[in-house]
């Protein structure tokens, strides 16, 4: 067939990746001058099936009550004149109950275990380098509130295979040594060693040229501004230059922006932008700094190594689509590295980014085809939130296994629209 792929994220181009390697004629549209330069930019750089547990739970209403209004809060709602946005908080807080939540930590665990697995296979295959690391993830806790919350959430997702192991704050220590300068100790965490942690920008970068090597067609610098209904099909899509782009099947991989194609057709896509930040500290030789990826609950970050450098990537701001940056809010990111490995103080040289994570109420991405809902020849791969860089493959393997129609060995139930 011929596949029309929009957006060259690490979505996208993972898309266009397994859908070429079935033998089909894809071409990918992507308004960027090269892959990889919005959400998959500058993110926190994990492989995290030990992230599962979605921002919708019981515990999290009361939580976004309480950080309203603080702009360092690690997740805070900014309200708008939104209609977008307040349908998406009342799904939101549908998603809130323990039922639905520990429905939702089953779907993205297996996905990510199959899409972990596919990165390792893809790895080995085309021997791809990304300043990767194969040293786990270690979430760790300051608060003992926060640690005893963990717990029960550890055991649920190692019930769906996540091997995420309770470990003391002496473990921890051993685990990454790195942490035992902290100026507020460490009283616990979990450890999930078979998590990585790489450099997702980077990954997309080496992928897109061994598509392109494979047929791929990449047009950057273009935009979409309409997809182009014929009845119940999606016949292409149409370029901002007037050129219009027929195609048998169309992917929508454009992230937050995803929603905004397909609400001129009546579909109201359930994907709202929640911006994250992150800060690229560039390490000076012998700075006492972690090598196993870390992630702190209490205040939503993760921490990665990337080589000579240390991101630090987290929050989630509910603010449409405003991209700039907030000093209040980086500043946070930078005084809880400082706090917790306190040589990194006299770093200098970090650089801010912004990125827009697309979510959806219960975090679990929108994979398959729009044929359902009136849109044959439409197929979506978006809304991974957070877990953009860590469900990409599994989600793209999916995609490509349901357009063949392979047994994907996963149920595709909880992730169509």
């Amino acid at each position: 067939m011929r596949v029309t792929v929009l957006g060259a994220g690490v979505v996208g181009v993972t898309s266009a990746w397994y859908l070429a390697a079935d033998g089909h004629e894809v071409t990918v549209i992507e308004r960027q001058p090269q892959p990889a330069q919005e959400t998959s930019f500058a993110n926190g750089g994990q492989i995290s099936v030990s992230h599962a547990e979605p921002w919708a739970n019981p515990q999290a209403p009361l939580k976004a009550l309480k950080w309203m209004g603080r702009e360092d809060a690690p997740l805070l709602w900014r309200l708008r004149a939104d209609p977008a946005q307040w349908a998406w908080g009342l799904r939101f807080l549908r998603e809130c109950t323990a039922a639905r939540a520990r429905a939702n930590v089953g779907a993205i665990v297996r996905l990510g275990l199959a899409s972990r697995t596919a990165l390792r296979s893809l790895r080995r295959e085309l021997a791809l380098e990304y300043d990767h690391l194969e040293r786990g993830i270690l979430h760790f806790y300051t608060d003992s509130h926060e640690f005893e919350h963990a717990l029960p959430q550890a055991a649920l997702m190692r019930e769906f295979g996540c091997d995420r192991v309770p470990k003391t704050a002496a473990e921890c220590l051993a685990i990454e040594p790195a942490l035992a300068d902290s100026r507020v100790p460490v009283v616990g965490g979990t450890y999930t060693a078979g998590d990585e942690s790489g450099d997702a920008r980077r990954f997309t970068e080496a992928l897109a040229q061994h598509a392109t090597a494979r047929g791929v067609r990449f047009r950057y610098g273009e935009s979409v501004t309409a997809l182009l209904r014929e009845g119940d099909r999606l016949a292409g899509v149409l370029l901002a230059s007037g050129e219009k782009l027929r195609a048998d099947m169309t992917v929508l991989a454009l992230g937050s922006y995803s929603p905004l194609l397909l609400k001129p057709l009546g579909l109201r896509l359930p994907v709202y932008p929640a911006k994250g930040y992150s800060a690229t500290l560039a390490l000076p030789d012998g700075a006492v700094a972690p090598s196993v990826s870390l992630t702190d609950d209490g205040h939503k970050i993760v921490i990665s190594r990337l080589g000579q450098s240390l991101r630090v990537a987290g929050t989630a701001e509910f603010n449409g689509y405003d991209t700039s940056l907030n000093a209040a809010r980086c500043a946070a990111l930078l005084h809880r590295t400082c706090e917790i490995f306190p040589g990194l103080a006299a770093v200098s040289n970090v650089e801010y980014w912004a990125g827009l994570r697309p979510a959806t109420p219960g975090n679990v991405p929108l994979v398959g085809g729009m044929a359902a809902a009136g849109l044959a020849g439409l197929w979506l791969n978006t809304g991974h939130g957070t877990l953009g860089w860590t469900l990409a493959c599994g989600s793209a393997r999916l995609l490509a296994d349901l357009v063949a129609g392979r047994d994907p060995g996963l149920d595709a139930a909880p992730y169509r629209f």
